[in-house]
């Protein structure tokens, strides 16, 4: 009896799954288009956590007591998670992978589904993007403004460094009932860190209500678009 209930909730699962993707693909006009649900990750943080390019690996001369920075060094781009891990950009992918299992998903279009949207702040939703031969990751978070007041930031960050992220362009899209919301940018870089772009306002920024016009059953889907915008050399990581 208990390996039938067991079984029974699983198969729920994966309905209510296909379902969610089914919605996605009826609000976005491409039906081509791959369609990624995340769930959310709520604040797990002990402390603060060091923004942007930390110089972490700094050296010091014991006469002189010299600090080189490494302007590559960064730290993890999971900024509600108890992570203290810094490291290179060539490294970045598989410390979110392995140690977040963060998804990759591949291809220039894809829809973003992000779950449970009403949850309370702070909250994020966080996939990877590999395409045109690098990484970006695709972060939307949820936090509060001030008391009572929650708001939704949505950004694209190139795992690499702002000259290479200058190449690109973003499109992030919501459509649903007869509205359509678009932001089109230069992703920045993670060497940026997510606080400061978002702090900075530069993304894609909901208010509540207006998030809720664009949900479905307390989802929210993002169509994602990246393009090149001048001859760049390409990595061959797809």
């Amino acid at each position: 009896m208990l390996f039938f209930t067991q079984c029974f909730g699983a198969v729920l699962d994966l309905i209510h799954l296909r379902f969610q993707h089914y919605q996605a693909k009826r609000v976005f006009s491409s039906a081509g288009q791959l369609v990624c649900v995340v769930n959310p990750t709520q604040n797990s943080k002990n402390g603060s956590r060091r923004c942007g390019a930390s110089g972490g690996s700094s050296k010091a001369s014991s006469e002189l007591h010299e600090v080189v920075y490494d302007p590559q060094l960064t730290s993890c781009s999971c900024p509600l998670y108890a992570c203290k891990w810094e490291g290179h950009l060539e490294v970045v992918i598989s410390h979110l992978t392995q140690t977040h299992t963060i998804n990759i998903l591949q291809g220039p279009e894809i829809v973003f589904l992000a779950t449970d949207m009403n949850l309370p702040a702070p909250v994020e939703w966080i996939i990877a993007h590999s395409c045109l031969g690098h990484y970006f990751l695709l972060v939307l978070r949820k936090q509060e403004k001030y008391h009572g007041y929650p708001q939704f930031f949505a950004t694209m960050m190139l795992i690499g460094t702002p000259a290479q992220a200058e190449n690109f362009n973003y499109k992030l899209e919501l459509n649903r009932n007869q509205r359509r919301l678009t932001w089109e940018s230069t992703p920045r870089s993670v060497l940026d860190c997510v606080d400061s772009v978002i702090t900075d306002g530069d993304c894609l920024v909901l208010n509540a209500p207006v998030a809720q016009l664009f949900s479905d059953n307390g989802n929210l889907a993002i169509g994602i678009a990246i393009t090149t915008n001048k001859l760049c050399p390409l990595d061959s990581k797809t």
